[in-house]
């Protein structure tokens, strides 16, 4: 049986749902020849972690316990009760993770996942990855602030893995790599790469206001926790369109404020928008656009008939043209929002670097 070690940051709704996938898929595992053992779970302020990571792991009991925990609001440090672990608070619990990485990093290798929203993580992984942590994303801030980040993150091109940061669990990466490293060249990608905001123009063509179109979007786990890293763009590309104005920037406004009252005050604008689109046969959705070295991403006012017009709820709809694929372009299409979906992916991509392990 493989024993691959798993340090897991972020206990939001895709920590959450990996680490039920993970109790859930043991026998499947089994079978396989692979155990996942879990041997530090961290949220912002604390970490829980195995009292010995070379032999000891959070047993699946616990693990539910952290997913009932953490689904009530409360901190890790609420599951002190539990034996054979021990609490690390604030400061302490990042040196800790740093600790955890360095002894198991050069001997029997640590799979390093990030279900964070957060880029203040980008710090800690940064330095795991010298010390032989493979690292798994479905974070994806800490790829798309800076680009030497970027580079930092990719030194080890097969020690890192990121599909679910793309569309939740759909295969855009993999099938993107796999015809780059045939030699076909891609020359154009257009689609609907954020399954949050295609349910949110699919939800109010059909007349909802957007204001209630995004809370119900964040009670279904569609969103980040500050929807507005959706609403943005900023969670698709740079060169973008954002949904709200400057004023209600979240360095400006808080969460809170923007789902209480700010986003209310765009319900009209975007009614509007919607009809004018519909008088002329159209639907409006965001989208995405790269050809060649220019990337365009926001609203566009489409036919209904066209693929991206049929798109309903949090589907994504991806579409390649490459030299092979220049006519008829290959496509990726299914669900690309949700916490299931999302780390259903983060579960594949740990599965997919077992043999780095020994």
């Amino acid at each position: 049986m493989k024993s691959i070690p798993l340090l897991l940051m972020g206990c939001g709704g895709v920590g959450r749902q990996l680490l039920q996938h993970i109790v859930s898929c043991r026998s499947l595992h089994a079978n396989q020849g692979v155990h996942l053992r879990v041997v530090g779970v961290c949220d912002s302020k604390s970490l829980v972690v195995a009292s010995d990571v070379f032999t000891r792991e959070l047993n699946d009991k616990f693990l539910v316990e952290v997913c009932r925990v953490k689904l009530n609001g409360l901190s890790l440090s609420k599951l002190a009760d539990f034996d054979e672990c021990l609490i690390y608070l604030n400061s302490e619990s990042k040196r800790k993770v740093i600790d955890i990485a360095a002894l198991l990093g050069k001997s029997t290798g640590l799979a390093f996942v990030d279900c964070s929203a957060s880029s203040e993580t980008t710090g800690v992984l940064n330095r795991v990855v010298d010390l032989g942590c493979c690292i798994v994303l479905a974070n994806k801030k800490p790829l798309t602030s800076r680009l030497e980040d970027y580079d930092k993150l990719y030194s080890y091109p097969r020690r890192i893995r990121h599909e679910s940061t793309v569309g939740a669990g759909l295969p855009v990466i993999a099938s993107l790599n796999r015809i780059l490293l045939s030699g076909d060249p891609v020359h154009r990608i257009i689609g609907s790469l954020s399954g949050t905001l295609g349910y949110v123009m699919s939800e109010v063509e059909g007349g909802k206001p957007l204001s209630e179109v995004v809370k119900t979007a964040k009670s279904l786990g569609f969103t980040e926790p500050d929807p507005r890293d959706d609403l943005s763009g900023m969670d698709v590309a740079r060169k973008i369109e954002s949904l709200y104005p400057d004023e209600m920037e979240p360095d400006v406004m808080s969460v809170e404020e923007f789902l209480a009252t700010g986003i209310k005050l765009l319900d009209n604008d975007v009614e509007e928008r919607v009809k004018k689109a519909s008088l002329r046969g159209n639907v409006l959705r965001y989208v995405c656009v790269i050809e060649g070295s220019r990337c365009e991403v926001g609203i566009q006012e489409l036919p209904k008939t066209s693929a991206l017009g049929r798109l309903k709820g949090s589907d994504n709809v991806l579409e390649i043209y490459s030299r092979c694929y220049n006519e008829q372009p290959l496509v990726i299409q299914g669900a690309g929002a949700g916490n299931d979906t999302t780390a259903a992916g983060v579960l594949a991509d740990i599965l997919d670097i077992q043999d780095l392990f020994p």
